[in-house]
């Protein structure tokens, strides 16, 4: 498949999923997506374009708290970031760890230190803050003023 393609493969696909993109260069691109559509635009990422999930950031801004993550097609040499933002008074998603297992960690790890919940985590037990910070306390967060 041609590079720009990709992008235009997932608008005619699932139109209602992503809300913009960009070209950061050549192979790299982001996708806005809405959170609800994240388990969708993953799972069309993996099986019908064969991209392979690498791994998840996330910080927070003003807008709100932002996931990028990260697919691979290898072959090709492209990366795809699905770009996700939640609100500050309700940083959720549906968690990728069922899909993929390479997200468990990850997703643990924003959930201790942002404070962000993984809808079906399939085990958010803490994996990092036992007995680090007191609970509700997160450390990355910038307690941006709305």
């Amino acid at each position: 498949m041609e590079q720009q393609s990709y992008i235009e493969n997932i608008q005619q696909q699932l139109p209602e999923g992503a809300t913009g993109s960009q070209v950061v260069r050549k192979n790299r691109y982001v996708i806005d997506i809405r959170t609800e559509s994240l388990l969708q635009m993953a799972s069309h990422l993996y099986h019908n374009l064969r991209f392979r999930f690498i791994i998840a950031s996330a910080f927070e801004s003003k807008q709100g708290f932002e996931i990028l993550y990260h697919f691979s097609d290898d072959e090709a040499g492209s990366i795809i970031s699905l770009h996700v933002i939640m609100p500050h008074d309700k940083p959720e998603v549906d968690s990728l760890a069922n899909m993929f297992s390479g997200a468990n960690w990850i997703e643990r790890e924003m959930r201790e230190i942002l404070g962000i919940t993984f809808r079906n985590h399939p085990e958010p037990e803490k994996l990092l803050s036992e007995g680090n910070w007191a609970e509700g306390v997160y450390p990355y967060r910038k307690n941006y003023k709305s």
